[in-house]
């Protein structure tokens, strides 16, 4: 009995020692609502450049068309293929024998972004409607957490994150949709930001904010209150495709690449954040493939609209740039991810259930 009671607290003195030399100490996340693989990793789709979806066609071809698939995914994300592919990991390529994937049943937003964060497909789940998620999430387990309190907050585009992430029991700042930052401190940029954000030209729903505006507040928010944990939700990648615009479908994806280098860039200059922080990017489903027609379209019935991404760069994990193995990830296993690269334990606190953590991301094979 003693032997064994020694070889538990070996154990558990060896991971508390692997939480504390883990160099993460904060983490970023972004999400390009239903943007989908194979743009990420085979660039413009001459398909639907070529087709009745893309109305100025030569302009697209001379912005985003080139011979290879390595020239047009880096003509179209930038950032992610000349900083995230050289120094990080990006996983779900298809082409290669790596998949990625949700693995909830409806492959639609609200069931995809509870998997991310609660890492539990719950199939209770099943609308976009605003109904209370009864299951605990990743941010709020974090934000109970000594030296996190108060330090995790999310923006969003998409009016619905409250009710994803449940705000009224798990005290999380989630300003989404048109909400103002109420903040009695909040600098000058943030007021204006509430100005600004009703006045702005829209060309969303009513009720859904434009990705400029949301980045803007992320940003700020992260100058001046430097949060350890900090999600930003993107949605236009999604409405433009749903309305068949692969043209601004092309263009919201290369303008939030951007906001994504310059945010990248800023935590790269504030000592806070600075070889401290791992960022990862990924999306809440995927879309259609066949016939062509279905890229606009994802859920249940639309073949490959389980079929996902997702790229991570950060200090605890290796430079292995595109996953290569005949491996399947699932979104279900980023929450327990996320808490272990800050060193905790989503998944032994959560009272429901959690994916496994993927190794490979957080130096653990």
């Amino acid at each position: 009995m003693k032997k064994i009671i020694l070889l538990l607290l070996v154990v558990v003195a060896a991971a508390q020692l692997k939480a504390q030399t883990g160099k993460t100490q904060n983490v970023i996340v972004i999400t390009l609502d239903g943007f989908r693989w194979q743009e990420l990793y085979r660039g413009a789709d001459s398909a639907l450049i070529n087709s009745k979806f893309t109305e100025d066609k030569k302009d697209m071809t001379k912005k985003y068309w080139a011979a290879t698939a390595e020239e047009r995914r880096k003509l179209l994300l930038p950032f992610i293929w000349s900083v995230v592919a050289q120094n990080g990991q990006l996983y779900g390529d298809r082409d290669l024998g790596n998949h990625d994937e949700v693995a909830n049943p409806y492959h639609f937003s609200y069931p995809g972004y509870n998997e991310i964060f609660t890492g539990f497909p719950d199939v209770r789940m099943n609308t976009n409607d605003p109904i209370i998620n009864p299951n605990q999430n990743v941010l709020e387990f974090l934000n109970k957490q000594k030296g996190f309190e108060n330090k995790v907050a999310v923006f969003s585009s998409w009016e619905r994150f409250p009710q994803i992430l449940n705000v009224n029991r798990s005290g999380l700042l989630v300003n989404a949709g048109f909400m103002d930052f109420t903040a009695a401190d909040a600098n000058g940029r943030l007021k204006y930001l509430n100005e600004l954000q009703h006045k702005a030209p829209s060309y969303l729903s009513d009720s859904t904010r434009i990705d400029f505006m949301t980045y803007e507040f992320g940003k700020e928010y992260l100058k001046q209150y430097k949060p350890k944990v900090l999600y930003i939700a993107f949605d236009e990648t999604d409405d433009m495709a749903h309305e068949g615009n692969y043209e601004f479908y092309l263009d919201r994806t290369r303008q939030e690449d951007g906001y994504i280098n310059e945010l990248w860039q800023y935590l790269q200059s504030d000592p806070q954040y600075k070889n401290k922080t791992t960022l990862i990017i990924t999306c809440d489903h995927g879309r259609g493939d066949v016939p062509l027609e279905k890229w606009r379209d994802h859920g249940a019935d639309v073949l490959h609209s389980e079929q996902t991404w997702f790229a991570v760069i950060g200090p605890d994990t290796p430079a292995l740039g595109i996953i290569k193995t005949p491996t399947t990830t699932y979104h279900k296993q980023l929450a327990q991810t996320i808490a272990n690269l800050l060193g905790f334990d989503f998944k032994a606190n959560a009272n429901h259930e959690v994916g496994n953590a993927i190794g490979s991301v957080t130096g653990n094979k």
